[in-house]
């Protein structure tokens, strides 16, 4: 499936003048990529109004990190007015240009993250804008960012939205979950963990699922994650003594396996 075909969808093109002063990047002074630097420079000293004024000039003219990091912004009110429709166009921009890449790509996880992006706000809509909720499209980005970029992120935001159906099958859930546990994604090992536990699965799925709560446990943090803490000793209170210790082992050598994949990721 071509990005293009999932990405015809309507919004509003953007229409911002491009600075003339106060420190902007102007046709003539640099390339795409320098302003990216330039941009990237700025913002790393605080002086984001002037990162802005660059990293806008690099987007408009085809740099696609600079058209994500603009999003990023705009979607977080970082150094600039919170603004969904403008990110929105900014991550469309991305995966719109980009979305074919190949996924060995070193843009390749910028596209996949404005894939997310996107898909995310098809979810939820933008209000006052042409961008109303779409699960279905949501499910057909996710999908594509998840199957040819292989993005945990869109991987775990799959597992959810199969879980979260109104007829959730909890076969293709657990299939994307997996995928991205095993990339260190904290969030599925707990979804993961949870479902296998707590499910109708078979075989040693209670010793998987309390192997994966033990993992994601290891590396939760924050009040966002407490979900995890909590799931994570309500499995293991229900356990017998054995599912426990084969539980431990397993998780164990999980983590002692794949220290350079939480570390990447992270976690």
């Amino acid at each position: 499936m071509a990005a293009a075909s999932i990405l015809a969808a309507p919004a509003q093109a953007l229409d911002e003048k491009k600075a003339t002063e106060g420190g902007v990047v102007k046709p003539s002074d640099l390339s795409p990529g320098e302003a990216l630097r330039v941009g990237t420079r700025f913002y790393y000293s605080g002086e984001k109004a002037r990162a802005v004024d660059s990293l806008r000039f690099a987007a408009e003219n085809g740099h696609p990190l600079a058209a994500w990091k603009l999003g990023k912004m705009y979607a977080a009110g970082d150094g600039v007015q919170e603004d969904d429709l403008k990110a929105f166009e900014y991550f469309r921009q991305v995966a719109s240009q980009y979305g074919d890449d190949s996924p060995t790509s070193p843009r390749a996880p910028f596209v996949a993250s404005a894939f997310v992006a996107l898909g995310s706000y098809y979810l939820t809509g933008i209000g006052d804008s042409a961008i109303e909720p779409n699960v279905a499209r949501a499910r057909e980005i996710f999908t594509y960012a998840a199957s040819y970029f292989g993005d945990a992120d869109a991987q775990f935001q799959l597992g959810k939205l199969y879980l979260e159906d109104s007829k959730p099958n909890e076969q293709m859930a657990a299939r994307w979950l997996k995928l991205a546990a095993r990339k260190g994604h904290v969030e599925a090992q707990g979804r993961l963990g949870d479902l296998l536990f707590s499910s109708s699965f078979h075989g040693d799925a209670k010793v998987r699922g309390l192997m994966w709560l033990n993992i994601a446990r290891a590396s939760a943090s924050g009040p966002e994650e407490q979900w995890i803490v909590d799931a994570q000793e309500r499995c293991y209170a229900l356990a017998d003594e054995s599912v426990r210790r084969r539980a431990e082992r397993l998780s164990n050598a999980w983590l002692e396996k794949n220290a350079p994949v939480l570390a990447d990721s992270g976690q």
